[in-house]
């Protein structure tokens, strides 16, 4: 059984397209394709990104779409526009951090200008924008999926801890504690959240959060038999144990 993964969108829906044509051309229209999360933030199509992926869904398409630490952020935005999502050292709200995005999200659903404007009046537009049935699947997202090839999840998880009593936060923000671990996790982890300049497999973990919110690619794999297999340009290329290609990163 053949199984795609694609790394943290960000936004970045001409680069989804891009990739489900790849999976498409190498396994076909009915494709299983796990998308690891981070659909939203930093790039300029939130909208369209959840719209493309609800529409798949809709139509039969075999896509699960798992909840990043972004994710969470706009339908809790919709609830308060105070609140502060734990995994944000700093402790600001999304909308008003610099480094998370919010500002293209909403602009995405024709809110502009959110970062120099009044809180409360962002938040009404925003309640008056954004369908409610985007934040409501937003919240609804799972935050794993298991199979016999691998489990796939947005940021990792607590190590030595089952899976069964894994915690969101860890699922959506943990780095350190997970990534300098190299235990065997009794499946393969496959991740996004911490950016890499290529799909990178530690033995125990692949990791395929490839930098699209900051202008790197949006990384597909597949998953079968033989191997791991990056859909690069270039034709499938095989993705094996090697260097560790991390970028330290801080709040992603």
């Amino acid at each position: 059984m053949r199984i795609y993964a694609i790394g943290d969108i960000h936004g970045q829906l001409d680069l989804l397209r891009q990739a489900h044509r790849r999976i498409a051309d190498d396994g076909g229209e009915d494709a299983t394709i796990i998308h690891v999360g981070d659909l939203i933030d930093r790039g300029p199509q939130s909208c369209g990104v959840v719209d493309h992926l609800i529409e798949g869904q809709v139509r039969g398409r075999d896509w699960v779409v798992l909840k990043g630490n972004h994710d969470r952020m706009l339908p809790a935005f919709l609830r308060d526009p105070d609140w502060v999502d734990p995994g944000i050292r700093s402790g600001r709200p999304w909308i008003a951090h610099d480094n998370m995005g919010a500002a293209a999200t909403l602009a995405s659903y024709g809110i502009a200008d959110a970062g120099q404007r009044e809180v409360a009046a962002v938040h009404a537009e925003a309640l008056a924008r954004v369908p409610a049935h985007h934040a409501r699947w937003l919240d609804a997202l799972p935050a794993w999926h298991l199979t016999p090839r691998a489990l796939f999840v947005h940021a990792g998880l607590r190590p030595g801890v089952d899976l069964r009593d894994q915690v969101e936060d860890d699922l959506l923000w943990i780095r350190q504690p997970f990534v300098e671990d190299h235990r065997d996790h009794g499946v393969l982890v496959v991740h996004g959240h911490t950016p890499v300049r290529r799909p990178t497999h530690y033995g125990n973990r692949l990791n395929l959060d490839t930098g699209a919110a900051y202008g790197g690619p949006l990384s597909a794999v597949r998953l079968d038999a033989d191997g791991i297999w990056w859909l690069s340009d270039a034709g499938p290329r095989p993705v094996v144990p090697g260097a560790d290609d991390r970028a330290d990163g801080g709040e992603m």
